[in-house]
């Protein structure tokens, strides 16, 4: 059957559920292996998350080695295959594939020169649409999870059957639901018999109760401090909130802070104790604490007054003074709700699935992308990991049909 005629007809080799950036990869993994593909996407458009995260500037990986690339995910030995292959250099490499240049920036963050997700999508889409793959938009996956009948797909106008001999679901996690992550597919996978670990936010930001005194603050960022949770550290800045605090510095130490909800700020990281215990005891007689602050710990208004804010009363003794500044606590009372975060942590676990992202239990069916049981923080990991497993269940996806079709 030519590709026409399979279109005509609703039949593919490949049906991809899911149009973000793993079920985009994985759709060309599979095209570029010859297979037929339909990509079936809910929204009107693809990618609605991807581009909305590149509004700021399109994070796409960060430029470490391997090993400590890795380090930043919760989850590491299934995923080590998967990013040894398709880690920050292959990454960069993509994107440069699709006319997109990069640079790094200081802190090793890699981003597209022009900043924006928008121009590399358009050429991705270009690419894909060049390879023959279908798009479908309007059109959610209703079920059912096997490959053995009809995919049912909800489109505005009634329901359609697409016939496809593998399934690649690349559906997201349960974050910013207006984007199309909604979480939706738990239902179907969970009635399934597919075991899920209960899906929670990630990269998000954390409530605390201020006191009006933080009233002029909110909004502002804390610059230069480091975050100490347990034994895990944290070099950044975060922002003050109306609701509590959000940013890097919180989203890295996010996993260990939904454990234990006390974060130690070091406010001035570039002074040691013994630094800090020479400028106190050189304290003018009449300059007071917030003065000293100001001019020899170079603490700005915002550190002030989140260092007055967390350490009352403030104490007076060197001793006292220099432990305020050094570790000042910091608590906090749980995230903020789920549709406001980033990511999401959870999602089917990794005992569901074969090495190849194929669901055990059901042959033929593969998973990519955030839907998975993994977690990072923002700078990077997230983009590369949706785009190795997209790239790994793509190609699975297209070697499963290829043995398929000799038996």
């Amino acid at each position: 059957m030519d590709h026409a005629q399979a279109q005509s007809q609703n039949v593919f080799d490949l049906l991809v559920v899911g149009a973000g950036p793993a079920g985009l990869m994985a759709a060309e993994q599979a095209a570029r292996a010859g297979m037929r593909v339909a990509i079936a996407e809910a929204m009107p458009s693809p990618a609605r998350k991807f581009l909305m995260a590149g509004k700021s500037g399109l994070n796409l990986t960060k430029a470490e080695e391997p090993n400590t690339f890795l380090e930043h995910f919760d989850t590491i030995a299934p995923l080590k295959p998967i990013l040894a292959q398709f880690g920050p250099a292959e990454v960069i490499g993509f994107a440069q594939g699709l006319g997109q240049e990069v640079f790094t920036g200081s802190t090793g963050r890699v981003f597209p020169t022009r900043m924006k997700a928008s121009p590399l999508l358009r050429a991705w889409l270009a690419r894909l649409d060049a390879l023959g793959v279908v798009l479908l938009r309007r059109h959610r996956w209703i079920g059912p999870l096997t490959t053995d009948a009809p995919h049912l797909l909800a489109t505005p106008k009634g329901q359609v059957a697409v016939t496809a001999g593998a399934l690649i679901l690349a559906l997201g996690g349960a974050s910013w639901a207006r984007l199309g992550s909604d979480g939706a597919w738990q239902t179907p996978v969970a009635a399934a018999g597919v075991p899920i670990v209960p899906i929670q936010a990630s990269n998000v930001g954390l409530q605390r109760a201020w006191s009006d005194h933080m009233r002029p603050f909110f909004g502002q960022p804390v610059k230069n401090i480091e975050l100490t949770v347990a034994d895990q550290r944290s070099r950044g800045e975060f922002v003050i909130t109306q609701s509590g605090v959000e940013g890097g510095a919180i989203y890295a130490l996010g996993r260990m802070l939904r454990q234990t909800p006390l974060a130690r700020i070091d406010l001035a990281p570039q002074l040691s104790i013994h630094a800090l215990r020479d400028m106190i005891s050189n304290r003018k007689p009449k300059d007071s604490l917030s003065n000293f602050l100001r001019k020899s710990v170079k603490l700005d208004a915002t550190k002030r007054a989140l260092l007055f804010e967390l350490t009352r009363p403030m104490p007076r003794d060197t001793d006292g003074l220099i432990a305020a500044i050094k570790a000042a606590p910091l608590q906090v009372s749980g995230p903020r709700p789920i549709d406001e975060a980033i990511s999401t942590a959870g999602g089917l676990s990794w005992d569901a699935l074969t090495p190849e992202l194929m669901l055990r239990d059901f042959p033929g069916v593969f998973c990519a992308g955030e839907m998975l049981n993994w977690d990072a923080p923002t700078g990077g990991y997230l983009i590369t990991a949706c785009l190795a497993t997209g790239r790994w269940a793509g190609r699975a996806a297209a070697d499963y049909l290829s043995a398929k079709a000799l038996t």
